[in-house]
């Protein structure tokens, strides 16, 4: 068991977030709509808000050897990340979700045997060692597979860093035992209020509520803080020591557009937050108030960095 971290500490809330380097494992993938092909999957997604945010996020991934890896490489050119830790697969493609259209809405299809199902555990090794990041990010999907399973715990194992657990439940590519093994890696684990009562059902949680879920999730794997996440109602946390802090939803200017991406975006900003030793208030408001701001733009990721601008210049972030 790595040494373990307070989620977030006393500190001045004007403190600047110093440059670190977060190294993210995961899935690259991209939504195949009809007419277009948009770029995405969280860890690429949080990578890439890190970056704008100045700091160095360090992708570790898999693509094919096709035009998506070639859009992914230049849009990573374009601003200015670290692809050293994307791989090149030349048997499968890099990972696509199918859009379906239809009269009720969207409907995504996650494809099976992609790129990142075969992250290569030795090539892991190397990034790794190389990077000494001060945090590390992993999720849940890139697990379905053994062989990045594998990669994932060789990813971890290379560092002491605190560890981020993003959960991201997609039927069918989850099962209790994906689940299990991520929480046992994790330091800190964020998601969201369904996918917490998925787990209280699988884990069979004790108590009469989401607060007491949370906190026997926390004694079961031992984690520094769970961070759960409300939709349009905002955001709560509990630390190990049982305090709970709660931000309540912010409003929309402008209208919901959609809400692609504002828990990855959320996520960023909680990245930003443990590791400048925010306090766990001013962390979350900063992160609700960010996600909110995704709601207010086609997709999941901001294609101007003038989005960003307000987060500095009020001095949110």
């Amino acid at each position: 068991m790595i040494d373990k971290t307070d989620c977030t500490r006393d500190s001045s809330t004007n403190q600047e977030v110093d440059k670190s380097t977060i190294a993210l494992f995961g899935e690259v993938l991209a939504d195949i709509f009809p007419d277009r092909s948009v770029l995405g999957g969280a860890p690429y997604n949080v990578a890439r808000h890190l970056q704008v945010f100045g700091q160095h996020p360090v992708l570790v991934t898999r693509t094919g050897n096709d035009s998506l890896r070639e859009a992914f490489l230049a849009e990573m050119t374009r601003l200015g990340m670290d692809d050293s830790g994307v791989q090149c697969d030349q048997i499968h493609p890099t990972g696509q979700v199918i859009v379906h259209l239809d009269e009720s809405g969207h409907r995504f299809e996650i494809l099976p045997d992609q790129a990142y199902d075969h992250i290569h555990a030795g090539v892991v090794h190397l990034i790794t060692m190389a990077t000494h990041p001060s945090m590390v990010y992993f999720g849940t999907l890139a697990q379905r597979s053994l062989e990045s399973r594998l990669a994932l715990d060789m990813f971890l194992s290379e560092t002491k860093s605190p560890r981020f657990l993003d959960i991201n439940l997609r039927d069918p590519w989850y099962d209790k035992h994906i689940i299990k093994r991520s929480l046992l890696r994790a330091n800190i684990v964020k998601l969201n209020e369904e996918e917490l009562q998925v787990i209280a059902g699988l884990f069979r949680l004790a108590g009469s509520g989401l607060r007491d879920y949370g906190l026997h999730l926390i004694e079961m794997f031992n984690l520094d803080c769970l961070l759960v996440t409300c939709g349009a109602n905002g955001a709560w946390m509990l630390s190990r020591d049982g305090v709970e802090t709660r931000s309540s939803g912010k409003a929309l200017h402008g209208g919901l557009v959609d809400t692609v991406g504002a828990g990855d975006g959320f996520a960023a900003v909680c990245i930003l937050g443990i590791l400048g030793n925010w306090d766990a208030d001013v962390m979350l408001d900063r992160a609700n108030a960010f996600a909110a701001a995704l709601c207010g733009v086609r997709g999941a990721m901001p294609q101007n960095r003038d989005f960003y601008v307000p987060f500095f210049e009020d001095q949110t972030l």
